[in-house]
């Protein structure tokens, strides 16, 4: 073999060792500082169920959002021959099996703040029904990974407040050109209480938001929230909350059972 052919080979053995010798010191060196970090991450405190320095990170994502919301985004919508026949059933929390229906009605407290009994309406499925019909199919997203193509049926949330002078301090109708008048957030809960979640009002405005008390173009299912559940697009499912017992309005954030799990408070797609 020529000398020149073994100066060649020697410098390109050499060459590899080294991008050898600097992919291992590399990796060891990202590897220690991955390590390192998730040491350091849970050593810090707990900020509304998970570590403070995520918490922070799901914050900014929030305040993103909402600089970017618009009600002229909307979800796709599909034609019914699209939806899903066998809706899975996701949840339980608040949904149990020895409630009596012919007790439900919702609840609505007006003004929180407020102890005033006058302050408090109790509406019945038929007072939800008589609103103008509002139908949606839309891909519905769970945080566990999974979608399905979903056929709705119930009124918008908007015509509900619209209807029944909700969600303002004055106890007005909501009014687009005094959104100050609004309440920021809307809470609901479950008859008893077990399963709760709190959706700003931007949210509950959108016009793809609803209370379905339909599936399908049938009944609402029991393991479905029947009589009457929140459908809301815009948010992942740990946001549509089944067999609503409560609603209420707030400046601040209402209690919120994932949020109080270390999930984002939002929500948002």
């Amino acid at each position: 073999m020529k000398k020149k052919e073994l100066k060649e080979e020697e410098i390109t053995g050499g060459s590899i060792k080294r991008k050898t010798l600097v992919s291992f010191s590399v990796f060891f060196v990202l590897a220690g500082l991955g390590i390192g970090g998730w040491v350091w991450l849970n050593k810090q405190d707990t900020s509304d169920g998970t570590l403070k320095p995520l918490r922070k990170v799901l914050n900014v994502n929030e305040k993103v959002n909402n600089a970017f919301f618009s009600d002229n985004h909307l979800v796709k919508e599909y034609p019914k021959s699209k939806a899903e026949k066998d809706v899975r059933v996701n949840g339980d929390v608040g949904m149990g099996e020895d409630y009596k229906f012919e007790n439900w009605k919702l609840t609505i407290n007006r003004h929180p703040e407020s102890m005033s009994p006058d302050s408090v309406l109790y509406l019945t499925i038929n007072d939800v029904r008589s609103l103008p019909y509002k139908g949606i199919i839309f891909d519905f997203k769970c945080i566990e990974g999974w979608s399905q193509v979903t056929n709705w049926g119930g009124v918008k949330f908007s015509d509900f407040l619209a209807r029944y002078h909700l969600g303002t301090h004055s106890g007005r109708a909501p009014d687009p050109n005094h959104p100050e008048d609004l309440y920021k957030y809307v809470g609901l809960m479950t008859p008893d209480s077990a399963y709760y979640v709190g959706v700003d009002m931007k949210s509950m405005m959108h016009p793809q938001t609803i209370l379905a008390y339909e599936m399908n173009d049938s009944v609402l299912p029991v393991d479905q929230g029947y009589p009457v559940r929140l459908i809301i697009p815009i948010k992942y499912g740990i946001k549509s909350i089944k067999r609503i017992g409560y609603i209420y309005f707030s400046d601040t954030r209402p209690k919120d059972y994932w949020f109080e799990r270390g999930y984002d408070y939002d929500a948002a797609l």
